[in-house]
């Protein structure tokens, strides 16, 4: 493999510095990051910010005096969660009192298990209780459906897991043992309804994550369906790291009387390092990504593409060149999905490239760089692929190829 340096300027500028006019024309409507003139390229570009000096946030609670099981607190410490997030320290008691409750945070703040806790603990005290969570994405599902399970352990809590790409018949069969938790895809949940497999008026308990995602994604007419055939008693919970307009519409169909609640710090993670990389040949594009994978500190990458064929293409190339990597996108089945994902978790991948599929719903702790080699659709996009690195508070980097 070459040894060759690729050289490139960082040319940090904060982005506090814009005018309110500029934010206004950008935020206000989803601009595509194609058309250069609504979008400036000093907003791939920020350094991250020295957390030295700041407050550190005290939660009001911890996990030890909420008001739930013995058990489930004991799982929770077992799943290495020791102090509650900014997000888990409002929502769990709101969620405890029974409350609808509307949360937006930060990618990687622990959204998660803000509801699955509290959500956990109803079906312990009640059997009779039903969970319904939707998410856009398999990969999140399954993000969701492993946290439940750590949680849950030795508690007699089932769940059905529903996306596509998996055997419908398995998760009918596991659908008539009326498990706990259902947690799904709206294209999967659709086709389990439409097939009389799954009647929404039993669940009392409903969870949208990512709501956002799933508009983007054209699900709105599915989401309205849905809660049209859910039971107007219920408790109805709201999770996003970003909340369009549209989606601002839809609580309000959805939930009653919520408890809002915004964590946010910003559009993007103070501790992921943002910077551009200009290609001006095209053509060089994979010498310039070849150059930058075989750094030292490229550690464990993620790289996005926008096109399904485009990510295989060029998880080809980067095998021909020698590195271990893998690729994920709509058209690979969700085991060899899952495959892949195991691999680069387990670190016998160095470099996974994939589609905005896995701009939602990965939680690798350790993902030391995300590299955008196609420019994703919209700036939630970006905000989400990002998210990626610098999980849990440690260091990311994220680079932008331009031309």
């Amino acid at each position: 493999m070459r040894e060759k340096a690729f050289k490139f300027n960082y040319s940090f500028k904060n982005r506090n510095n814009r005018s309110k006019n500029s934010r206004r024309q950008f935020f206000g409507k989803k601009k595509s990051f194609n058309d250069r003139d609504d979008i400036e390229i000093s907003r791939y570009v920020r350094k991250a910010v020295e957390r030295i000096g700041q407050e550190e946030y005290i939660p009001k609670n911890s996990f030890s005096e909420l008001n739930i099981s013995l058990l489930l607190k004991k799982n929770i410490a077992g799943r290495g969660y020791t102090k509650l997030t900014p997000i888990q320290d409002q929502a769990i008691p709101i969620i405890l009192e029974g409350r609808d409750f509307l949360g937006i945070a930060n990618t990687g703040t622990g959204k998660t298990a803000s509801f699955l806790i509290p959500l956990i603990e109803k079906v312990i005290k009640d059997k009779n209780e039903k969970v319904l969570i939707m998410a856009p994405t398999r990969e999140l599902v399954l993000q969701i459906v492993d946290e439940l399970k750590a949680f849950s352990k030795s508690l007699n809590i089932y769940s059905a897991t529903c996306i596509g790409g998996a055997n419908i018949r398995n998760q009918i069969f596991t659908l008539q043992k009326k498990p706990d938790f259902v947690i799904g895809t709206p294209g999967r949940l659709k086709d389990l309804i439409n097939r009389k497999c799954l009647n929404l008026s039993r669940f009392t308990n409903v969870v949208l994550d990512e709501v956002d995602r799933m508009l983007d994604m054209g699900f709105i007419n599915d989401i309205k369906y849905f809660i049209s055939l859910l039971p107007a008693k219920r408790q109805s919970l709201f999770f996003s790291a970003t909340v369009s307009k549209e989606a601002d519409n839809l609580t309000r169909g959805f939930l009653s009387d919520p408890v809002k609640i915004s964590v946010k710090s910003g559009d993007t993670p103070d501790n992921v390092e943002q910077d551009i990389i200009r290609v001006k040949d095209k053509s060089k594009k994979i010498e310039s990504l070849h150059d930058l994978l075989i750094k030292e500190e490229f550690k464990k990458v993620l790289v996005f593409g926008r096109t399904k064929r485009g990510v295989e293409n060029l998880s080809n190339m980067l095998h021909e060149r020698g590195f271990k990597v893998g690729s994920i996108h709509g058209n690979k089945s969700q085991t060899r999905r899952e495959k892949v994902l195991n691999l680069f978790k387990t670190n016998q991948l160095q470099t996974l490239v994939a589609t905005d599929v896995a701009a939602r719903g990965l939680d690798i702790a350790d993902i030391t760089h995300v590299i955008n080699y196609d420019l994703p659709a919209t700036y939630d996009d970006y905000i989400h692929r990002i998210g990626r690195t610098g999980r849990a508070n440690k260091a990311g980097k994220a680079l932008t190829f331009v031309s």
